[in-house]
C-alpha cells in the first residue's frame, strides 16, 4: 500500500510551507536542495521540517493539506508541537453571529 505525507516546513524566514507527497525524504531534500527555482521555498532556505503525518489515501492526504494551508501560522505551529489544547482554541469560532455569542432569549 502506497503511504502518502503532508509536512510542514519552517523557512529561515520563519514563515511556514505546507505540502504533500509520497515520499517525504525525497521531497524534503529536494526543497532543502533547491532544485526548482520558482518554489516558494527556494530563497528561504535552510528550512526545517517542523511536522509530517501519515495517510494511506492520496484524497485524505490532499483533503487535509487544503484544510491546513487556510490555517494561520499560529495554528499550524499549535499542530507541529503538539499543543492540541491551543490547537482547540485557535479553531474556536469567534464571529459575532456564532451561536456561542448571541443572547440566551429564555
Amino acid at each position: 500500500m502506497k503511504t502518502y505525507y503532508i509536512y510542514i516546513l519552517k523557512c529561515s524566514d520563519e514563515l511556514l510551507y505546507t505540502g504533500v507527497t509520497n515520499n517525504i525524504s525525497r521531497r524534503f531534500d529536494e526543497h532543502q536542495r533547491g532544485l526548482n527555482k520558482k518554489c516558494f521555498t527556494y530563497s528561504r532556505r535552510p528550512l526545517i521540517l517542523i511536522f509530517h503525518q501519515e495517510f494511506n489515501k492520496i484524497e485524505q492526504a490532499i483533503s487535509f493539506e487544503k484544510k491546513i494551508k487556510k490555517w494561520s501560522k499560529q495554528k499550524k505551529l499549535a499542530l507541529a508541537n503538539e499543543n492540541y489544547d491551543m490547537l482547540r482554541v485557535l479553531s474556536e469560532c469567534r464571529n459575532a453571529s456564532h451561536s456561542k455569542y448571541k443572547p440566551d432569549l429564555k
